[in-house]
């Protein structure tokens, strides 16, 4: 990747991040715990599997809060394609959204500090930037990778690489990715160190 391009795609994520810092309601986990429950019905079953494509529905507990809150907000105004999430982020308010992430948020287990020496891969090292070293990002608006199912994060990297999932700054990365980079950069972070988990059923 040349290194202009890189500047600008970290920039462009670093703007955003502060940008959606700034946006979202204040979340109740007590009241995120009862509106969850159709969430825990695919989030809450360990290694459920998405039917077509097939890949593991990702692990939510632990997740960065303002991640989850923009993520929903994609999906709502189906920006971000899965059928299913869509039909239900459709039906939620901007207080359902912020309820749902704060308690998905308060619901993992203990994070490793995020890693400050350099990935194992090459290709790891531009997502560095955003995610962390070894995917235990401290972005609030970034995804924590590390721990995620290596299944999920081949999907995610593969549907911002087809266009089938939209993002200016992982849609430029992802373009540049071979099938083999995607493979090992799932695998990376998938067998690192994170409070990730499948949430329970309160």
């Amino acid at each position: 990747m040349r290194p202009t391009l890189l500047v600008k795609l970290v920039l462009g994520a670093i703007a955003v991040s502060l940008f959606s810092l700034n946006v979202h309601a204040e979340g109740d986990a007590a009241a995120g715990a009862q509106k969850a429950y159709t969430c825990l019905g695919c989030h809450g079953v360990k290694h459920y599997v998405n039917t077509y494509p097939t890949y593991h529905v990702p692990r939510i507990a632990g997740q960065h809060e303002a991640y989850l809150v923009s993520a929903l907000k994609a999906y709502r105004s189906k920006t971000r394609s899965h059928q299913s999430m869509q039909a239900n982020a459709a039906l939620l308010s901007d207080q359902d959204i912020a309820d749902i992430a704060k308690y998905f948020a308060s619901e993992g287990g203990d994070n490793p500090e995020p890693a400050t020496g350099a990935p194992a891969l090459d290709a790891a090292a531009t997502c560095a930037a955003c995610h962390g070293a070894d995917g235990n990002s401290n972005q609030p608006t970034n995804p924590r990778l590390a721990g995620q199912y290596k299944s999920y994060l081949r999907q995610a990297l593969t549907s911002y690489k087809d266009g089938t999932r939209e993002n200016a700054i992982m849609s430029g990365f992802a373009a540049q990715l071979s099938k083999k980079d995607i493979k090992d950069l799932a695998e990376y972070f998938a067998s690192q160190k994170s409070g990730l988990r499948t949430a329970t059923t309160p």
